[in-house]
């Protein structure tokens, strides 16, 4: 395995910086923003795709830098109920499939994003209960949406031989593990999970359950090392479905956090035994969103962190089995 860090919380230095300090980490992997909400830090998406000198340097840095490009990423949402909207997000994931072929990248990371509950809905709608019936009609009508939208899309990964890793995340239709796999079985295979377990936690996932479940599908294409943390003070009070601003730390149910801040050493060595018990051997792309420290500290203490957690070897003889 090998660690990486989904650059956006330094995207205020240049990219030959941001390479060089992750290098200088230990770091073997970036994942990089080309659209969407990530926006694009260390790269433009078109001047990639028009410009094969632009991929050409891209290219040596990584190698001057010993990295890999664990995925691009653009999470937006092509589902929007307003047109313009939607076509944007779509064109943004489109391309940024286009461009990882361009770059040898087997890995889009975005979002499933969220249609509107009914036709004539100007704002997306994320239904969290199937009544009142209306709410279950809804539903109904956001996955045919969604599954008309994604057999299109996969199809499009399938032609340029990238699969599309979907961060499963509230306010977006996918957010659970039976959902992605309910979009997989309905499009192909190149749907899979950008496994971020940040987003499971507070919804009361079990991680290693759910890892399996993905896992025993071949449906984990990406990882993202990312925790949380939650406070039973007020998650007794509220519950988790908080719409209080992240900002506002005492007076949330849960926070984002650095790993290992959120759950500790231990359980981070469960998730990367599991995560190589159904085959992934691939990277754990830090996320930086912990709003109680800086970018470059909560990044150093993640990679602190995962550098004793994760193998860096491939099994040995089980000598002891025979």
């Amino acid at each position: 395995m090998d660690i990486g860090v989904l650059t956006v919380a330094i995207g205020d230095r240049s990219r030959d910086e941001a390479f060089a300090y992750l290098s200088e980490r230990g770091v073997g992997a970036v994942e990089l923003g080309v659209g969407g909400f990530p926006g694009q830090p260390h790269g433009s998406r078109r001047e990639l795709l028009d410009d094969s000198d632009a991929r050409a340097q891209l290219q040596t840095e990584l190698d001057r830098y010993d990295l890999q490009i664990s995925a691009l990423a653009t999470h937006n949402n092509p589902l929007h109920p307003d047109d313009e909207s939607a076509a944007t997000s779509d064109t943004e994931l489109r391309e940024a499939i286009e461009l990882a072929a361009l770059l040898d990248v087997d890995v889009v990371t975005c979002f499933s994003g969220l249609p509107g509950g009914g036709p004539s809905d100007a704002t997306p709608n994320w239904i969290t209960a199937p009544w009142p019936p209306e709410h279950g009609d809804a539903l109904a009508y956001q996955w045919e949406v969604a599954i008309e939208y994604w057999s299109d899309l996969a199809a499009h990964a399938a032609d340029h031989d990238v699969s599309v890793g979907i961060e499963m995340h509230p306010n977006m239709l996918v957010y659970e593990p039976t959902g992605l796999m309910r979009l997989r079985e309905a499009t192909n295979e190149q749907i899979g999970a950008n496994f971020d377990p940040s987003h499971l936690y507070w919804q009361g996932i079990d991680i290693e359950r759910a890892i399996r479940y993905l896992g025993d599908n071949d449906a984990i294409c990406h990882v993202h090392a990312k925790d949380t943390q939650q406070y039973p003070a007020n998650e007794k009070l509220k519950g988790v479905l908080d719409t209080t601003p992240y900002t506002d730390e005492p007076d949330r149910s849960w926070l984002f956090r650095s790993v290992g801040y959120g759950h500790g050493e231990h359980h981070w060595k469960s998730i990367v035994s599991t995560l190589r018990m159904v085959g992934y051997d691939g990277v754990l792309s830090i996320e930086h969103e912990d709003s109680l420290t800086s970018g470059q500290e909560g990044l150093e203490k993640a990679i602190d962190l995962l550098d004793r957690v994760v193998f860096e070897t491939t099994p040995g003889e089980a000598y002891w089995a025979e």
